[in-house]
């Protein structure tokens, strides 16, 4: 077995080369292609579809149940507001600069030696699976979700993203909805009573002040927001219809279905979803990982953010190195320290765990 100061500098490297190449959602190639090298480094087999690469624990045992280790190796584009370039993976001041070092770089490959680190343990009560997954930023098709049909059921998953390594017990879904709204066309010089944008008015004014009855202790209410609108092309024309797309962050109290069907009573107009999939996430304070990481001083919260969480109908935490903050922003970093004691935070709760 590898000491945990090896395998820190191995992910550390390893990330300074996955940020040098770019692997934007759906173009994540050349980044599960280093991710191989990593597992055969390790001489670990592995398995890979599309641009997931996935692998096992060395004594699988059928009878025993089966814990997720999960990250994403994709980013989003840089923003314009760079001014390090990022993909240079710049050290400078014990911070690691450069896109994807934070989100989720950092956890991806502290949660590969955590995984290397257990992987030839005979007597573990559980098999442990590591999936380094694609387009978890733009929720492809191909991400996590098309990987889960190959693997055995799941007992329970630790989802990496930063979270300065205290426990997202709770996760927000996410409901995207395009709305609308029909009237009649017309000349704008012509009296109209059924103009699309006018009847839009009230909608919008539901979607705002709209409450939910049920508040989750973690994740609060249920947030919806119109983000955008669109209607009409021409000033002398009244349009045939109008059309927004509403933003909803939905608790763990309510399902997806749930929030559309609320939103169909109560909107006069065409609502349809564009993924009933994104759900809301929770694992409750009793479940063995949270009291393990309770147990190390961790603490709880519930997070706004969406992740591969979202794919999951496991229990599953979110937890890992960085600051999610940092996420998406301009001359994105992760100090070299919180890779550090992420891995060794890794490996002490699931090592707590696995005592239980």
């Amino acid at each position: 077995m590898k000491k945990i100061q090896t395998l820190t500098q191995e992910a550390i490297a390893l990330l300074k080369v996955l940020i040098k190449t770019p692997s934007f959602s759906s173009e994540e190639d050349k980044t599960a292609l280093l991710i191989e090298n990593w597992f055969t480094q390790n001489n670990i087999p592995f398995k890979r579809e599309n641009n997931n690469v996935w692998a096992f624990n060395k004594h699988l045992d059928a009878n025993k149940p089966t814990l997720l280790l999960n990250s994403h190796h994709d980013t989003v584009k840089p923003n314009q507001g760079y001014t390090n370039h990022p993909f240079e993976a710049i050290e400078k001041d014990g911070k690691l600069f450069g896109l994807g070092s934070n989100d989720a770089g950092g956890c991806l490959v502290s949660l590969l030696a955590t995984f290397v680190h257990f992987y030839d343990n005979e007597n573990l009560p559980y098999n442990i699976v590591m999936v380094a997954s694609a387009e978890e930023e733009s929720s492809g098709k191909k991400g996590l979700n098309s990987v889960l049909k190959h693997l055995p059921a799941l007992e329970c998953a630790i989802v990496g993203e930063p979270t300065l390594m205290q426990l997202a017990i709770a996760e927000k879904g996410l409901l995207v909805l395009d709305v609308k709204v029909k009237g009649t066309p017309s000349h704008a010089a012509h009296q109209n009573d059924d103009n699309a944008i006018y009847k839009t008015i009230p909608i919008m004014e539901w979607f705002k002040n709209y409450s939910f009855d049920k508040i989750s202790e973690q994740l609060g209410p249920v947030k919806m927001t119109v983000t955008q609108v669109s209607a009409g092309k021409q000033h002398n024309v009244v349009p045939s219809e109008c059309d927004l797309v509403i933003d909803i962050r939905v608790n763990d109290r309510y399902t997806n279905h749930e929030i559309l069907q609320i939103v169909k009573d109560n909107v006069n107009a065409e609502v349809t979803p564009r993924s009933m999939n994104l759900s809301s996430s929770s694992i409750p304070e009793s479940h063995g990982l949270v009291k393990a990481g309770i147990a190390l001083g961790c603490s709880t919260y519930g997070s706004p953010t969406l992740s591969d969480q979202s794919v999951l109908s496991c229990q599953s935490l979110k937890l890992g190195p960085g600051d999610t903050l940092r996420s998406h922003t301009a001359d994105e970093f992760i100090y070299l320290n919180e890779i550090e004691k992420g891995i060794e935070l890794y490996i002490r709760i699931l090592s707590n765990f696995f005592k239980q």
